[in-house]
């Protein structure tokens, strides 16, 4: 009884259900099937219509294509894991510092509101509002001028209670316009994770925000 070479149908459904999950997975299990098999098919075929050259060598393409990319999961999957450790490392030497956020949130400390912003380009005039929850003005700070980059500020909140402040607000402008600007704020870091494959950091107001979002450290 003689038999046919292997179609690309057969050998397809072979390296997607494979004789068991572990074949499925291991690239030299896979090979052993798959030689073992080819090994079958040359010992049984047709003299007088052997495989010829083309089907042999495309067969063996095949698997060795097959066999690469699982190899080349498994070596994903480790950096993965090895990648997910080290930052889990880094991340606990995080706790305790300050990390530059973009936000609106002032820090309050010892009856001061800190922060900092990021200017498009250089400002003319810049002046820091700090808000309370309602939106009203609790303190106001004149910068002055400024250059394009990150700023930071102390406001004095002279009396005002830290639990009434709400955000901060930065006015800038330029040759008489409004200059672009974005909030930076300090959040000091309490505690580090890993949510999703990804690092999250979570400040002592609560606040948690990605390992991506940090634009800096103080």
């Amino acid at each position: 009884m003689f038999t046919t070479p292997l179609s690309s149908t057969q050998i397809d459904t072979y390296n997607t259900s494979g004789a068991s999950n572990k074949d499925s997975t291991d690239p030299k299990a896979a090979q052993d099937k798959f030689l073992t098999m080819l090994t079958a098919q040359m010992n049984n075929q047709d003299p007088l219509n052997p495989m010829d050259n083309a089907q042999l060598t495309s067969q063996l393409a095949q698997i060795n294509t097959v066999s690469g990319i699982q190899q080349l999961n498994q070596t994903m999957t480790s950096m993965a894991a090895h990648f997910a450790g080290m930052q889990s490392l880094q991340g606990v030497s995080l706790i305790g510092r300050t990390a530059l956020v973009e936000s609106n949130t002032p820090l309050v400390q010892e009856g001061h509101a800190y922060g900092g912003f990021d200017l498009a380009g250089a400002a003319d005039s810049v002046r820091v509002d700090v808000l309370g929850k309602a939106g009203q003005v609790l303190a106001t700070s004149q910068l002055g001028p400024q250059a394009a980059g990150q700023g930071f500020f102390e406001v004095p909140l002279d009396g005002v209670d830290p639990a009434a402040v709400g955000s901060f607000s930065v006015v800038a402008s330029s040759g008489g316009r409004a200059a672009e600007s974005r909030p930076i704020a300090f959040m000091p870091i309490a505690s580090v994770g890993m949510a999703g494959g990804a690092m999250k950091l979570t400040a002592q107001s609560g606040q948690s925000f990605g390992y991506d979002q940090v634009l800096g450290y103080r």
